[in-house]
């Protein structure tokens, strides 16, 4: 199991939903704190403006689920399935996920700083101009993904392989090219010099 930073323990929860189907549901405006949904089948959801805080998600689809300008604060998810599930300009600051799939996920703008994604799978996600800053990533699989101008100042990154991956835009600022894989991937003139800077490179 994934450990959030510093082994910090997830917030705990007062009250729990479990084996409901919000399949093609409303979440617009809902509000919940410490609520622990387990089972709960949010397939294809929409909704703008919901509030998650400090809740807990286990074995929750999110499949083809839509969200925008909603908040998952420091919220945890576990063995959830976000495929083809979308977020634009969501916060999901301080939020952990551990074993969960990502496949055609997309991410659009919002926050997601401080989140925990150590280990994930994102080689079929797409993040683009997102917040991302300390955000722990340490191991995560992104040969192919897009990481299209995300803030990553301060994230964890080592032994992440972000091979192939489409790093244009993005700070790279955090990278240190001999711990993270780096083969293949897409990135501007400027972020190569922040590169060779990290490899002790001097320009003349």
């Amino acid at each position: 199991m994934a450990e959030r930073r510093r082994g910090a323990p997830p917030p705990p929860t007062t009250r729990t939903v479990h084996d409901k189907d919000w399949d093609h549901d409303d979440l617009s405006g809902l509000s919940h704190e410490r609520v622990a949904f387990v089972d709960v089948d949010m397939t294809e959801v929409v909704g703008q403006g919901a509030v998650f805080t400090e809740c807990t998600f286990r074995d929750v689809r999110f499949n083809v689920s839509e969200h925008t300008g909603a908040a998952f604060l420091n919220c945890t998810f576990t063995r959830c399935d976000f495929f083809d599930a979308s977020f634009t300009d969501c916060k999901l600051v301080g939020s952990m996920f551990d074993r969960c799939a990502f496949d055609l996920m997309k991410v659009v703008g919002g926050d997601w700083s401080f989140t925990g994604l150590p280990g994930a799978d994102l080689r079929r996600a797409s993040f683009s101009g997102v917040r991302m800053r300390e955000a722990d990533l340490t191991g995560a699989r992104c040969e192919g993904a897009t990481l299209h101008r995300v803030d990553l100042s301060g994230a964890w990154l080592d032994k992440a392989n972000l091979e192939r991956c489409d790093l244009r835009g993005s700070d790279l600022s955090s990278v240190d090219p001999l711990t993270v894989a780096l083969k293949g991937a897409v990135i501007e003139p400027e972020q190569a010099m922040v590169i060779a800077a990290a490899l002790g490179l001097r320009f003349g």
